[in-house]
């Protein structure tokens, strides 16, 4: 299809109950969104991003009480979370109930469930009258999107809606943890950091996030390669006496010295909260023709920065191209 224009509401929730894909604006990055209890509308989830069927999906619900409809056995600590930090930037890991297809948790028990706090995502699912699984709306490995534009340059031949909400104002993905063990344990970084997640729970695990190939991940974004521009990015101190390519690109923060004068800067006084709003946009600018080569500048490995680190760390190449 060709976007603009744009879907609206309605029209993306009447695709939705009729078993279609539809990309939908949350507050963290674009989503992909299907009818949750439909397999046959996830499996056009799956083959709209390349998505392999081992990466499993997150359910987004518009209300707390939804929850019961999705999960069962719900801890109180659910509860306790949901109370602190949604609608928001968080997904709990719960064990699944039936009604919830094997395909969208990949064969897992469990099913990752978020309430976003974007009104546009929430007018969808209300109208709807559906759970919305939705991973990020862009192919597999690729940069998230964070305005619809995004969107509709990766998979607009694809799917069957666009509805622009404006770009996304946190800019990562979700933080998850998992309810489904022992111990509260965080599985992906993200805007609600361990400190806040152990100000609720007290004890909290952190696991870093990464998987084996072909294997079932606990949850989404665990590759070890992801959020990949196709101009090589490089996320690392660049060795003295290396020679830089002619058409490299500087994705600076706040007022570090680097290699090269700044292209971009995610914020020139160093607020976090900034950078990580920017950094996917800035990603999808400079993926061009016009460069070889990405150079992100060190961000400190904490708060939020320590997501904006996991998916830089997984963007990146490992070594730096030979050149001349």
């Amino acid at each position: 299809m060709k976007f603009p224009p744009w879907t609206s509401v309605s029209e993306a929730a009447d695709l939705l109950k009729a078993g279609e894909v539809v990309a939908i604006p949350t507050e963290t990055v674009y989503g992909l969104a299907g009818n949750a209890y439909n397999p046959e509308a996830l499996a056009k989830i799956f083959a709209a991003k390349e998505r392999p069927t081992f990466d499993p999906l997150i359910v987004h619900i518009a209300d707390i009480a939804e929850l019961e409809n999705v999960a069962r056995n719900i801890p109180e600590s659910a509860y306790r979370l949901a109370e602190a930090f949604w609608p928001g930037p968080m997904t709990i890991i719960l064990p699944k109930k039936d009604c919830i297809p094997d395909l969208c948790t990949s064969g897992l028990p469990s099913v990752a469930v978020r309430f976003p706090s974007h009104p546009v995502a929430q007018a969808i699912i209300k109208k709807s009258g559906l759970p919305l699984a939705a991973p990020s709306a862009n192919l597999f490995k690729h940069v998230s999107p964070t305005t619809a534009e995004h969107v509709a340059a990766q998979l607009a031949d694809r799917i069957a809606g666009i509805v622009d909400g404006g770009p996304c104002s946190v800019g990562v993905e979700s933080a998850i943890i998992s309810l489904a063990g022992d111990v509260p344990t965080v599985l992906r970084p993200g805007a609600i950091t361990p400190e806040m997640f152990k100000a609720v729970l007290g004890e909290v695990a952190v696991k870093e996030s990464t998987s084996k190939p072909g294997q079932a991940m606990q949850a989404p974004g665990q590759c070890d390669t992801h959020y990949r521009p196709q101009v090589p990015l490089y996320f690392g101190e660049v060795p003295a006496g290396y020679k830089l390519p002619e058409h490299t690109a500087r994705i600076a923060f706040g007022n570090q010295a680097g290699a090269i004068p700044a292209t971009v800067n995610l914020s020139a006084s160093g607020d976090m909260t900034e950078a990580t709003a920017r950094l996917y946009a800035y990603m999808h600018d400079l993926d061009t023709p016009n460069y070889d080569l990405i150079l992100v500048d060190p961000i400190p490995n904490k708060g939020i920065g320590i997501a904006l680190n996991d998916r830089l760390k997984r963007a990146s190449i490992k070594t730096l191209p030979l050149t001349d």
